[in-house]
This record gives structure tokens, C-alpha cells and sequence, in this order.
């Protein structure tokens, strides 16, 4: 699952110099929306775990915590935070566990938070097509609510190459399927995800895609490789040729001058693989980004640009 995150190293030996003794990995990630949200761990890992561009969990099998650590985690929450009002679930994907399990999670979160009123988490297309209407219906009057989803693409050769694991129709009809019930989410789209000269086509798609759900906010992230993952070692054999940092300028603002949301839509590049912040709500913002990267493009040296980003950097 591969998302806006800040990642959190040692955090269990953080926990412990502050007298916390909840149990997490000793890798976790977390959205930077959530940097002041109580986390929860109650799976490890990824449950797909194939994606090629992302390295985050490939050392840490998938499972899932038993109920007696949730509960013990929240009874010790509760001594922290006894009026919390919105609760991470942690790792890769929670929300492919079933909804009885999920069920199970948030009555415990009720009985020992009963303030909280959101219980927010990643969540995969695969994950959401596992449940019923009227499941999703269920998990949302629990309180299960803004999923953060990894789309990445809309364009069906990028899910593909990078086994995502779905196609573009099938992610359609699974945020159809949570805007029917209720449940709101945020959208992870990566910029440069189709490689050099296949850009503006991916943008195109991606946006045809959200133009047909209605999603709380969308996240545009620009592809970094990191070393290890197989998109790096397709970069390295000459598979796949990374974009220029100005071709993904240009495919950002063709994703957003295709954008055409009736419903107000956050838009946040806020992210460290981003070169430009673009930070606002469709449509009311739209033209003003289109004029503001318009003007960027204009205005700047492609190759002076190329050079001012240091991607590597990016990639340890």
C-alpha cells in the first residue's frame, strides 16, 4: 500500500522512554495527516505486498494482531488519551481484514474510547471489494471512516507494470461502492509512475478515473525509486526510463486541468517526493493551479531545474 507517509523508526523504543509499552513494528507508517491521531497497531505489514515501486514492508510478513494486544493496547490508551476522538489503525492495509474482525476492533475501541468517533486506516481496492454493501454500511455506522487509498494510477498499462493488482474499472467500481455507502477517502495518485514520455496519458486517465467517484481529498505524489524495490532494478537495466522533473511538472498539470470533481476536493502535494506544493480545493482552485504551474513551466530552465532536485537523496 503505498501512500503520503512519514515514516516512524524505532517507535516502540520511543514509546518506552515516555512510559508507552503499546505494542508496534519497529517500522510504521503513518500519514502526516494523522501526526497527532492515537495509532493503533492491529496488523503488521502489507497483505499485497507485490508493488514494485514501494520497499515498506518487505521484510514484515502480513498477520494480524490478536484481540487480547488490541484491547490491552487501548486499556493503556486510555490512560493517555482518554478522550481521543479519532484513532489510526496501523500497518500496510487494515482494512482487508473481514468485517467481522474489523467489527470486533471497533466495538473494542468504543468500549475503552467511547469518544472517538473516526477510526481511520489504509485501505487497497482489494481490500474494500472483500466486503458487502451492506458491511461497509455496518463498518461506517462503527465509525470506520476517511480510508486512505493507494490508487496510484488509473491508467491500466502503469496498474499492470507495477501489480497493483486491479484495473482501472475494478477501482472504479470499488469507490463507487464506498461513496454508495457512506465511507469517505483520500486518494494517493503518483506523477511519473508511467516513466519518460508515457506521462501526460497516465494523467489523463487517472483523472477520467476520479472524475467518476467522489473522494474526500487527492494526493499527488511524484515517483521516487528507491533501491531494492524491482522498479529500481528495471531503472538500473535500462527497463524503465525514469521522467524528467519537468515532464512530471507538465503531467501534474495535465492531471489537474483534467480534473473536473463537481464536489469540494481537497488537493495537497504536500510531500517530500513533491518539487511543487500545490495546495488548495477543486474546483474553486483549479485555474489559479493551472495558471500557477503554467507560469512555473514558462518561466523555469528545464535542465537548471533537473539539476536543483537531488531524487537521490529521496531514495535512502
Amino acid at each position: 500500500m503505498v501512500c503520503i507517509f512519514i515514516f516512524i523508526g524505532k517507535f516502540r523504543c520511543i514509546n518506552e522512554e515516555r512510559g508507552f509499552h503499546m505494542k508496534y513494528d519497529e517500522k510504521i507508517y503513518r500519514p502526516p495527516l494523522e501526526a497527532n491521531t492515537l495509532l493503533l497497531q492491529v496488523t503488521s505489514g502489507c497483505s499485497n505486498n507485490k508493488c514494485t515501486y514501494c520497499n515498506m514492508y518487505k521484510d514484515i510478513n502480513f498477520k494480524m494482531e490478536k484481540l487480547d494486544q488490541i484491547e490491552k493496547d487501548l486499556i493503556e490508551a486510555k490512560g493517555f488519551y482518554p478522550n481521543a476522538q479519532r484513532i489510526y489503525l496501523l500497518n500496510g492495509d487494515p482494512f482487508i481484514l473481514s468485517a467481522n474482525k474489523l467489527r470486533d476492533i471497533a466495538k473494542l475501541i468504543k468500549k475503552h474510547l467511547p469518544e472517538v468517533e473516526t477510526i481511520t486506516m489504509y485501505a487497497s481496492i482489494q481490500s474494500v471489494a472483500t466486503k458487502t454493501i451492506e458491511e461497509l454500511k455496518e463498518l461506517k455506522e462503527l465509525g470506520i471512516n476517511d480510508l486512505y487509498i493507494g490508487l496510484e494510477s488509473g491508467n491500466d498499462e502503469v496498474l499492470e507494470h507495477v501489480k497493483k493488482g486491479y484495473t482501472a474499472k475494478e477501482a472504479r467500481v470499488q469507490l463507487q461502492r464506498l461513496n454508495e455507502a457512506g465511507i469517505e477517502f483520500f486518494v494517493m495518485v503518483m506523477y511519473g509512475l508511467a516513466g519518460r514520455g508515457k506521462g501526460l496519458p497516465n494523467a489523463v486517465d487517472t483523472a477520467a478515473l476520479l472524475n467518476e467517484v467522489r473522494s474526500k481529498a487527492i494526493f499527488p505524489m511524484s515517483t521516487t525509486l528507491i533501491p531494492g524495490t524491482e522498479l529500481h532494478m528495471e531503472y538500473l537495466k535500462g527497463d524503465f526510463e525514469e521522467s524528467a522533473e519537468m515532464e512530471r511538472i507538465i503531467e501534474l498539470k495535465t492531471f489537474i486541468e483534467h480534473l473536473n470533481v463537481k464536489d469540494d476536493t481537497r488537493i495537497s502535494s504536500l510531500h517530500a517526493s513533491n518539487a511543487l506544493t500545490l495546495s488548495g480545493s477543486l474546483p474553486r482552485d483549479k485555474q489559479s493551479f493551472i495558471d500557477g504551474l503554467n507560469d512555473f513551466i514558462e518561466k523555469t530552465d528545464a535542465d537548471e531545474f533537473q539539476r536543483s532536485i537531488n531524487r537521490n537523496a529521496l531514495r535512502l
